[in-house]
């Protein structure tokens, strides 16, 4: 592949809250072990990874107490600390995990202010820059039924917010209704959904978050693929001598303005291609190819 800028800043910068941090972040997820579980493979590899992205200019972290759980934050904790002070990190709340790893709800309202004492513990901070709060209910694979209010899982973080413990709400995997509703309760700086070139179902959700300044942050960048839209990504990604990761990657970057990417990785070499994705300048036949795929 060719050796491209590490450069985070190279595709811009956005708001998020009160702070402007370069779209190209870093997601603290895969530094837990399998399954996002218990420690991880290798322990100084993984804080290896975490110094080297701040040293390359990283400005934006993306975490959450239950990844290991508790085992990520204490990670960043002990490579970071004390944090630069242009360091965002940005946590999320509503969910934990049982004695054999599984995902469950816990966002009645004691649950996320213990959620966030654990990640200001862990962290050691005093206040969390942004938070996240997952929208996940108890039903059909967490999912929150259609119509259900997102008060009952935002209010107690707005109120914790005034406490002092969070300066800025963000939510997550909503809908646009969610979104404005959420709002009418405190203000959200961010979403964080589930999107890649694949899987546009917030496209339109994108574009208004957008109008109205707000961030939008995507997960799992290569989800949900078929086969022939993953042929369709390589052939892009060897046309351009790049990864088909780092495709992915540029074309969420050239999406639009406000979507800011956490690409993880417990991998320094890893790190780097996904840094070099901010440099990728995707033309316009490779555009055009990469936005059939969701056809």
């Amino acid at each position: 592949m060719t050796d491209r800028p590490l450069d985070p800043a190279a595709a811009g910068t956005w708001q998020l809250g009160d702070r402007t941090v370069k779209r190209m972040g870093y997601g603290a997820m895969q530094l837990a072990g399998e399954g996002v579980f218990g420690p991880p493979r290798d322990r100084e590899e993984a804080l290896a990874v975490l110094r080297e992205a701040v040293e390359l200019g990283v400005d934006h972290i993306d975490t959450s107490d239950f990844y290991g759980p508790h085992i990520t934050n204490r990670l960043i904790c002990e490579a970071l600390h004390p944090y630069p002070n242009d360091l965002t990190i940005v946590t999320k709340l509503g969910a934990r995990r049982d004695e054999e790893g599984q995902w469950l709800p816990w966002n009645d309202p004691d649950a996320l202010e213990q959620g966030l004492r654990d990640n200001l513990e862990h962290l050691g901070l005093e206040a969390m820059e942004v938070v996240n709060v997952r929208i996940m209910g108890s039903g059909d694979g967490g999912v929150v039924p259609t119509g259900e209010s997102v008060a009952r899982f935002v209010e107690p973080v707005a109120r914790l917010r005034e406490q002092g413990l969070v300066r800025h709400v963000g939510i997550s995997t909503v809908t646009r209704g969610q979104v404005e509703e959420a709002r009418t309760i405190c203000p959200i700086v961010c979403v964080q959904n589930a999107y890649n070139l694949a899987n546009r179902g917030d496209d339109a959700l994108i574009d208004w978050l957008a109008d109205e300044d707000i961030a939008y942050v995507p997960y799992f960048p290569l989800g949900g693929f078929s086969p022939l839209q993953s042929e369709t990504l390589d052939a892009v990604a060897k046309d351009l001598d790049a990864s088909p990761f780092q495709v992915a990657l540029a074309w969420l970057l050239q999406r639009s303005d406000n979507i800011l990417v956490i690409p993880g990785t417990s991998s320094r070499a890893h790190l780097r291609e996904n840094i070099a994705a901010a440099s990728l300048d995707l033309p316009e036949d490779a555009l055009e190819r990469l936005n059939g795929i969701a056809d």
